[in-house]
């Protein structure tokens, strides 16, 4: 019985090196085999990273690539992707990943949730590694101090879920589509239906994780205060890579009220949104109004060529 189990345990050693003898080859012989084999000669574990990191020759790169791919038109073949796709789930691969990406010539970009209608977040015109956040999206609510760390993966959806499930009193004051990444959100300004009492989302951004080109780690006072502005609102990974952001929560009554009012040309909609450009500036701050303009067709309208 013992034997049957020894020779069981070396089957199965043996079959885990052949794995990733034959992963690692199969990666290292593609068109990016330095990069992947500097990322692998940094990492401890090869099986670990044979599950956070891809390539053209895995099945699962386009599936990964696309699934945040929010303007569908850099989804044609001529789209130029990513060599390498790492999916961190820890900080150490994100620097092990700056270094090797430099080391040979490789540009990075960072996604956290693809809503990037130009595409810079996954594609390039030079060879590129995409960090993808999507294993980091950790959330961490500290009600009694109204603060709140947020991993640069995570989407408003998530945070706002999360802060709802502690109080019913404290809000972040972000955006409306639950699918934006934070990382990127934050970066752009970010701008919600809070922005006339709050300010923008940058604005109530306390203090950050962010790596530096040279793969260090800085907060807000190791990395000073002009870095932190320009992060918040010039494009955060114009700068580096923001891994998580702490965030300021602010107080919201439990119970608010919202009503939409639909107006068509016909029923005077340029007049009313002519006058709401005078309005809006001068009311109470409680009070957000939000214009939303749609075209539509209807029925058997002629459609204009």
């Amino acid at each position: 019985m013992k034997k049957s189990q020894l020779s069981s345990s070396v089957l199965l050693m043996v079959l885990s090196f052949l794995f990733c003898v034959s992963w690692a080859t199969s990666l290292s012989s593609s068109s990016s085999g330095d990069l992947i084999s500097c990322l692998l000669s940094k990492s401890k574990n090869v099986t670990t990273i044979s599950q956070l990191i891809f390539t053209p020759v895995n099945a699962s790169f386009l599936p990964i690539w696309q699934v945040a791919v929010q303007n569908t038109r850099f989804l044609k073949p001529s789209t130029r992707r990513p060599s390498v796709i790492v999916t961190p789930m820890e900080e150490t691969l994100i620097q092990t990943c700056v270094y090797c990406a430099k080391k040979h010539g490789y540009e990075i970009r960072i996604r956290s949730g693809g809503h990037d209608y130009e595409g810079l977040s996954y594609t390039a015109d030079v060879p590129f590694v995409m960090l993808d956040f999507t294993n980091m999206r950790s959330i961490d609510v500290d009600v009694a101090k109204r603060t709140a760390w947020v991993q640069a993966g995570a989407t408003l959806g998530e945070l706002y879920y999360k802060i709802s499930r502690e109080t019913d009193t404290l809000y972040f004051p972000a955006g409306v589509c639950p699918t934006v990444g934070v990382g990127g959100y934050m970066g752009g300004g970010g701008y919600g239906n809070l922005l006339r009492k709050y300010g923008t989302a940058a604005d109530n951004v306390l203090d950050a994780r962010f790596m530096d080109v040279d793969g260090n780690i800085l907060d807000r006072k190791s990395m000073g205060e002009d870095l932190f502005w320009a992060i918040r609102g010039g494009g955060s990974s114009s700068f580096g890579i923001v891994l998580a952001w702490k965030l300021s929560l602010v107080p919201v009554p439990k119970k608010v009220t919202v009503f939409i009012l639909n107006k068509t040309l016909e029923q005077g909609a340029t007049e009313i949104f002519h006058k709401y450009q005078y309005v809006a500036p001068n009311i109470d701050r409680n009070l957000h109004i939000r214009t939303q303009v749609f075209a539509e067709y209807i029925g058997n309208t002629p459609r204009k060529p």
